[in-house]
């Protein structure tokens, strides 16, 4: 009997509740690591923009993961699916932290757009290694036999 095994709604909230924490983590970090260099370092501000993409990236990042889930393939957990994850998801959240950052910092600034850049290369690494560790949890997966 074949077994294909599919991610669960509970699967998809808690790996982005996961992902969420650390991507908030190192949200706060860059925003202080970016205005810290830039003379003017703002804890207040980075944890603004932390506590925003918190709440509105957890929603996006159920509705994204629910997109693949629903597209992947029977089986499918190449690195080469993961990559192209990881480069959708970086786009979508990418911008995301540079209007929530221009935002924050009342202006389309370099500020904004420095904190977005580096954002972009650690969350690239960080996103791509949380995905891979998530496909080896069996926490919240549905298998249905055939």
């Amino acid at each position: 009997m074949a077994c294909y095994v599919k991610a669960s709604h509970i699967r998809s909230l808690l790996k982005g509740v996961s992902w969420r924490i650390v991507a908030t983590t190192d949200t706060i970090l860059v925003v202080l690591l970016v205005t810290c260099l830039s003379g003017h370092c703002s804890i207040e501000n980075a944890l603004k923009i932390g506590a925003a993409e918190f709440l509105v990236k957890l929603a996006v990042y159920y509705v994204h993961e629910r997109i693949w889930e629903h597209y992947r393939k029977e089986g499918d957990t190449s690195t080469k699916r993961t990559m192209r994850k990881t480069v959708s998801w970086r786009i979508i959240a990418t911008n995301m932290t540079f209007f929530i950052s221009s935002v924050v910092f009342d202006s389309f600034n370099e500020i904004a757009l420095f904190i977005a850049s580096t954002e972009l290369i650690t969350k690239f690494i960080l996103y791509y290694f949380h995905e891979r560790l998530w496909l080896r949890l069996p926490l919240g997966r549905i298998r249905n036999y055939f």
